[in-house]
This record gives C-alpha cells, sequence and structure tokens, in this order.
C-alpha cells in the first residue's frame, strides 16, 4: 500500500448550510443586543416612572396636608374670633356692671356726706347762695330769705355773722315758710331773685348719672340715706336728712 501527500487548498469555502448558520447567529446576536437595549431603556423608563409617581405622590400628599392644615386654621381661627367676641361681650358686661355698682356707691356716699354736712352745717348752702345774691345787687337793696321754720333761727345767726363781716350795712330779712324744705331756701330781690333747692340739685345730678346707674337707683326714694341717722340741729329741731339736703348742699 502506498501513501502520498494530500494537496490542501488555501481557500477554505464553507457550504451553504455553514453559511446560513453563520447568519442566523449574526441575526441573533444583533436580536440579542436589541433586546437588551430594549430592556436598558425600559429600566430607565421604569426608573423615570418611579421617581415621577413618588414626587407625584408626595405633591399630593403636601397638597392633602396644606388643605388639611388650612380648614384647621379655618377652624381654629373661627373659635378664637368666637372667643374673643365672647370675652368682649362679658368684658362690656362687666365693665357696665362695675361702673354702674360704681355709680351707685359714688351717689351713696355723696348722699351721705351732704346729709353729714347738713348736719354739722344746716346754713351753709344757704348762706353760700347769700353771698352769690349779695355779689349781684346793688349796696342797700332788700333781700329775703324763705326757709323752713325749724331752720329760721340758725339762719338768722349766719346772717348776723355775716352782717359783722360786712363794712356795708345789709338789708336781709328771714321769714318762716313752711312750704320751702329743711335746708333749701328761697332768696328773693327786687330785681330778681334765687333759689336753693336740694331736690332739684339732685335730679341733675341723677339726670348726668342715669346712663351709668340702675333703673331702681335712679328712683332712690327720700329715706335711702338715713342710714346715716337722724341728725339734730343747733336750734334743737330735728335736722334733715342727706337725701332731703341733696348733693349740693355740701357744695
Amino acid at each position: 500500500m502506498s501513501i502520498e501527500p494530500f494537496g490542501f487548498d488555501r481557500v477554505f469555502r464553507f457550504t451553504s448550510a455553514e453559511a446560513e448558520e453563520k447568519d442566523n447567529g449574526k441575526a441573533a446576536y444583533e436580536e440579542l443586543a436589541a433586546l437588551e437595549a430594549r430592556l436598558e431603556r425600559m429600566r430607565e423608563e421604569h426608573a423615570a416612572e418611579l421617581v415621577r409617581a413618588r414626587a407625584d405622590g408626595f405633591e399630593a400628599g403636601l397638597e392633602q396636608a396644606r388643605h388639611e392644615r388650612d380648614t384647621a386654621l379655618l377652624a381654629a381661627t373661627d373659635a378664637l374670633h368666637a372667643g374673643l367676641d365672647d370675652v368682649v361681650r362679658r368684658f362690656d358686661e362687666v365693665t357696665g356692671q362695675v361702673g354702674r355698682e360704681a355709680a351707685s356707691v359714688a351717689l351713696l356716699a355723696a348722699e351721705m356726706l351732704a346729709g353729714h354736712a347738713v348736719a354739722l352745717e344746716p346754713a351753709r348752702a344757704i348762706d353760700e347762695a347769700l353771698a352769690r345774691a349779695l355779689d349781684q345787687v346793688a349796696r342797700g337793696t332788700r333781700i329775703t330769705v324763705r326757709v323752713h321754720p325749724s331752720l329760721r333761727a340758725h339762719l338768722e345767726q349766719v346772717v348776723a355773722a355775716r352782717q359783722a363781716s360786712e363794712r356795708r350795712e345789709l338789708s336781709i330779712l328771714v321769714i318762716d315758710d313752711p312750704a320751702v324744705a329743711p335746708s333749701d331756701a328761697r332768696i328773693g330781690w327786687v330785681e330778681g331773685g334765687l333759689g336753693v333747692d336740694a331736690g332739684a340739685r339732685r335730679e341733675a345730678v341723677l339726670a348726668e348719672l342715669a346712663g351709668l346707674l340702675e333703673p331702681a337707683a335712679v328712683q332712690v326714694p327720700e329715706s335711702a340715706s338715713e342710714a346715716a341717722g337722724t341728725a339734730v340741729s343747733r336750734d334743737g329741731e330735728p335736722a334733715e336728712s342727706g337725701d332731703q339736703a341733696g348733693l349740693g348742699a355740701a357744695a
């Protein structure tokens, strides 16, 4: 048996099956690369969607929190305003009550002081009114003073004391008049006259305090200040009470 060398060709040629398999492998590789690229894009899109969903969820939660906060603040503000209105209303009520009580106390204190002043100097208001009358009339003008009989003797002493202190001659006549209330007087002369009316002065004071006093306090009976006690005048007669003298008696 003889062995001879085989002559190999330097150019290799594939068969059609091998070429088709090679093309299929290349196509598969390209499809795999496309799938990987698509998968990568899907991953990126998924990540972007997650970020967007998280941002939307956070924004929605924030908006809900803001809405709840605004609702709570509105309710709290309404409650605060209602509370403030109630406080203001109560404050106004308390202020009005305190003002009325203070006015009532001031009125009662003034009446007691006036009554005490009348008890100490029952003719003081009349003497002061007589001084004003003397300032208005000419020298030598005759003046008549009508007073309650219980006050005549004491007033005559006051007139005598005034005459002693005056350099001019005074013509003052004291006349009994039961119609005149104790501590009141009617002073008259030819050209005019004036009156000492404790009741009118008290009514004027009550009119000024009417907005502060209780309705019942405005109609205080004349015996309201008798708690200060019944005073006795210098001539031995019972003197008038604080309400009869009025607030002007101490003026």
